[in-house]
């Protein structure tokens, strides 16, 4: 019997079945909408990182920012505990809107806004997300108390269980199961219709009996509203994408494509060249990429080149300027993508570019981490060539670490030399002298040493896919040997040494990498 004179969150829930059911079934519910918050907070940290870079700072200020805003949320739900249900209900009608929309505003901004835009675009939705999932565990603490007495302490242990194993299943889905299956875009999309389901059929049906016929209509039009949006933003996923791709990329986008790796998008620019973008960094640009791959390369061929190891390089155009070269008799080639080596191995333009290298029997291809496979590695090389995403990216630090020129030393025959791409010299002159400090600090000798061209600068990290990505004046690279190398001039001085003593900067480690700006 319903105590009327009790406060309404303290009254028992007029169910249509079993206390015990309606347990589990509030018990679901969490589980449900753990796992999508949990989604919610992954796939903004993903797109933050791909869109604005520096995954360690866009997943600082994600994480902290929403944890901030779930304390907020958790205090505002106070004000809606007498009316728990119909709260519960439209905080997650609220939340399967901004979750589920949050990376389709996210591109947007980026692509029309700029890197500005996404930025307060990020702030905003990790504030609202947070806001609307810290109001979710109050109301349904007085769910569940209205649904079956028990003691606090067992009801919240209860809650929080199912809590903690939905964010377990939300977290692992999505980079095993969402991200490669559907995409960032999509993926969100489909996360915020659960969750409104979810949400809308517990209120709507366990709890139908408590809400008067305006609060059902109310939750009923708004649900409906809401998983009318997500759909329809589902079908037109396709086209906006290719739109802000678009917008982005430009119009001559050739090939677009998500990895489990990474995006990789191959364009026609307007003078008729190929542009590779990996995660929307112009990584290769088709009119100045053979000056930036021999200025790498040549170097360390200056002496017995019989073995040659290439890490990373999966465009092929590393690995073609190294099969031009007498005397080579074997290439080995460690990428970590196995989409790009297809690309470069499929595309008429990008195989075109490279010289079809992969039609060389010479060159042998092995898909992996390049740290890892140098760990189990027991040839010699007389020629190694590290031609690696720039590392600045948080992503590649560990392959510009002691440790890593420390197994890649191990590797090295007598006599055999290292080519390092070490980022912009003049733009970027920290994390320049670091790799060179790096190298020193592995045991090496080192050489610095620079190239430039019309477009140089094309392939370092930080610069955007938007517009022409080439804010930087050089390229940097270091030379290096056990003993002095050699670097020798080139033909047409297409690379000069770094003149003066370098700075003195510590080297990056595993555990403490450093990257100046």
């Amino acid at each position: 019997m319903i105590d009327q004179s009790a406060p309404p969150e303290t009254q028992d829930a007029r169910l249509s079945v079993r206390p015990g059911t309606g347990r589990l079934l509030v018990l679901a519910t969490v589980f449900v909408c753990a796992a999508c918050g949990l989604v919610y907070e992954l796939e903004l940290v993903a797109l933050a990182s791909y869109l604005i870079g520096d995954s360690v700072t866009q997943a600082s200020v994600v994480l902290s920012v929403m944890v901030f805003a779930m304390g907020i949320g958790s205090l505002l739900a106070k004000r809606l505990r007498v009316r728990a249900a119909v709260g519960f209900g439209l905080v997650e009608a609220a939340l399967a809107l901004t979750g589920g929309g949050s990376a389709l505003v996210l591109y947007a901004s980026f692509a029309w806004a700029g890197g500005g835009g996404s930025r307060y675009a990020l702030v905003g939705f990790s504030l609202a997300i947070g806001v609307l999932m810290g109001a979710e565990i109050p109301l349904l603490m007085t769910l569940i108390q209205r649904v079956s007495r028990q003691d606090a302490g067992g009801a919240v242990a209860d809650l929080f269980a199912a809590d903690y194993v939905g964010a377990l299943v939300g977290g692992l889905a999505f980079p095993f199961l969402l991200l490669p299956l559907l995409g960032q875009l999509t993926g969100a999309l489909l996360t915020g219709t659960v969750n409104a389901v979810a949400g809308g059929a517990l209120v709507l049906w366990l709890f139908r009996r408590d809400l008067t016929t305006r609060a059902r209509t109310w939750l009923i039009l708004v649900n409906a509203l809401v998983l009318a949006v997500l759909a329809t933003a589902t079908a037109l996923e396709s086209d906006f994408e290719l739109a802000a791709r678009r917008a982005v990329y430009g119009a001559q986008v050739r090939v677009a494509e998500q990895t489990r790796v990474q995006e990789i998008v191959l364009t026609r620019s307007a003078h008729g060249t190929l542009n590779l973008f990996l995660d929307g960094r112009l990584r290769v640009d088709g009119a100045d990429e053979r000056q930036y791959h021999r200025a790498l390369v040549d170097p360390a061929m200056r002496g017995p080149h019989r073995n040659v190891l290439i890490l990373g390089g999966g465009d092929g155009l590393a690995a073609r300027e190294v099969l031009r070269h007498r005397g080579v008799a074997s290439v080995t080639l460690v990428e970590l993508d196995p989409g790009v080596e297809r690309l470069a191995r499929t595309d008429p333009g990008l195989s075109a570019l490279n010289g079809h290298a992969y039609r060389d029997p010479r060159l042998r291809v092995v898909t992996g981490d390049a740290f890892n496979w140098l760990r189990s590695s027991r040839s010699a090389y007389d020629v190694v060539v590290t031609d690696l995403p720039d590392p600045g990216i948080t992503a590649s630090t560990k392959l510009y670490s002691e440790e890593f020129y420390g197994l890649v030393s191990r590797v090295l025959a007598p006599g055999g030399r290292l080519a390092v791409h070490a980022g912009p010299v003049a733009t970027r002159p920290g994390s320049f002298w670091t790799v060179d400090a790096t190298v020193r600090a592995a045991g090496l000798r080192a050489v610095p040493y620079r190239a430039t061209g019309r477009g140089a600068g094309f392939a370092a990290g930080p610069d955007r896919a938007k517009g022409t990505g080439k804010t930087s004046s050089d390229w940097g690279f270091v030379l290096a040997a056990r003993k002095d190398p050699w670097l020798g001039r080139a033909a047409g001085g297409t690379w000069s040494r770094v003149p003066g003593r370098p700075p003195d900067v510590p080297p990056s480690t595993l555990v403490h990498p450093r990257y100046g700006g």
